[in-house]
């Protein structure tokens, strides 16, 4: 088959060749490849059966930068005018933030007005006091904020029954993928009358659950997106909050004999690493009860399909000076005449690159290990893939396992941890059109 006739080839045909990198000189060969990852256009969501019209509805918003920096200087006793000076020292602009608050305050406030116009009672919640009780208290909850809030809000809904609806409340400086179409922002009737009248479709997103193990195993969380911790701080939270377990119960280290589950559930991504980057981790894991392997690595990286596009995409992605420099070497190595201009090899990284993206109701996980170490003492034999479980072992000193980048667990040498999907687990979101 010559280059150019892949090409003309249709889309789906040319993924399923080109969706592996590492195998881009068997494909020059000749040589026929196995599909790989799972390029899956995502399947269409159920439309209700009616409309939908909650009487309790939980409004979460993320903190500002604005906020952050008030909350941060406040303990140290400090006027506002020596945070514009503190915030010009470090470069950054008062009025800026100040601006980037008001616009989020006022879309919350768009959000709220809007809800109470239709009878529904609201409760405006900070994510710092966002718990059990509110998720209890509300039929719906909406995150106010980015893909951030999102995350944060979904983690603490256990029901599939209960539904999360994510409004970008800055969408000129925040990521929102998880949220409502951007012009929903500014026209939130109209998004809450479709809701109402049912023009609209859920999506059920799979969620990872995890079971802790073990020996040595501290269950207590830590959360990193009020902290906004440094290396230095993250490590020092786990010893504080370590600490303060002693205190209350003597010992906060624990031993499970049967798997414990966490009363927690992740929308993205699980990581488990060391907490100093420089640090090779060490670990075991096992896929699909499958032997255990012994890794040192950058770390390790298990996905939804939601999870699939953010993290994990930018872990396993291909720059297109990579494709451009294995497709010369297959070229030098086999004769053929491939036409190495800029177009073909962006349509190349780009179909590879799609192929990563999966579809967030995908009943899979997706692993990823970070830059394997591989001598005669550790193996890799395959640095990512798909799995309905995945079983790992902390070989560690000081790691941790993070949750969709917010909730952080103590994961050191003698813990283990078993990640998984459960239909009982799924988020309950909305698809509305533009």
């Amino acid at each position: 088959m010559g280059v150019w006739s892949l090409v003309r080839m249709p889309r789906r045909s040319v993924v399923n060749l080109l969706c592996l990198g590492t195998r881009a000189v068997s494909l020059l060969n000749g040589n026929s490849l196995q599909p790989c990852f799972h390029s899956s256009i995502q399947r269409a969501s159920s439309l209700p059966k009616a409309g939908f019209k909650p009487e309790k509805v939980a409004v979460v918003t993320k903190t500002t930068r604005y906020e952050f920096e008030q909350q941060r200087y406040l303990y140290a006793g400090l006027s506002e005018e020596d945070l514009k000076h503190l915030l010009a020292l470090k470069g950054s602009s008062y009025s800026g933030l100040m601006e980037r608050h008001k616009i989020h305050t006022n879309n919350v406030e768009h959000i709220v007005k809007s809800l109470r116009t239709e009878g529904i009672e609201v409760r405006i919640v900070k994510r710092g006091e966002y718990d059990e009780e509110v998720v209890r208290w509300a039929d719906a909850i909406i995150s106010a904020g980015g893909d951030g809030t999102m995350l944060l809000v979904a983690s603490k809904v256990l029901s599939k029954d209960k539904p999360v609806v994510g409004v970008n409340t800055d969408p000129e400086r925040s990521e929102g993928h998880l949220c409502l179409p951007v012009r929903y922002t500014h026209a939130f009737p109209e998004a809450l009358k479709k809701l109402c009248c049912g023009e609209f479709r859920w999506l059920w997103r799979q969620r990872i659950r995890l079971h802790l193990e073990g020996t040595g195993i501290n269950p207590t969380p830590v959360d990193l997106h009020e902290q906004q911790m440094s290396l230095e701080q993250h490590s020092q939270a786990h010893r504080i909050t370590t600490m303060d377990s002693r205190q209350r119960t003597g010992n906060p280290y624990q031993s499970f004999s049967k798997p414990n589950l966490l009363p927690i559930r992740s929308l993205n991504e699980i990581f488990i690493g060391e907490s100093l980057s420089s640090r090779a981790s060490y670990y075991e894991i096992s896929v699909d009860d499958g032997p255990w392997e012994k890794q040192k690595s950058s770390g390790l990286s298990i996905c939804t399909g939601t999870g699939s596009k953010a993290w994990s995409y930018n872990i396993n992605k291909l720059a297109e000076q990579a494709v451009e420099e294995v497709l010369n070497i297959g070229k030098s190595q086999t004769g053929l005449d491939i036409p190495l201009n800029r177009d073909f090899i962006e349509k190349v990284t780009d179909l590879y690159n799609e192929s990563l993206v999966f579809s967030p109701d995908d009943r899979r996980l997706f692993y990823s290990i970070r830059e394997p170490i591989v001598n005669r003492v550790f193996s890799s034999s395959r640095q990512r893939g798909f799995a309905s479980k995945v079983s790992v072992r902390s070989r560690c000193w000081d790691a941790c396992m993070v949750v969709d980048g917010g909730t952080s667990f103590e994961f050191n040498d003698g813990a283990i941890a078993t990640i998984s999907m459960s239909e009982e687990d799924q988020l309950r979101t909305v698809l509305l059109e533009n």
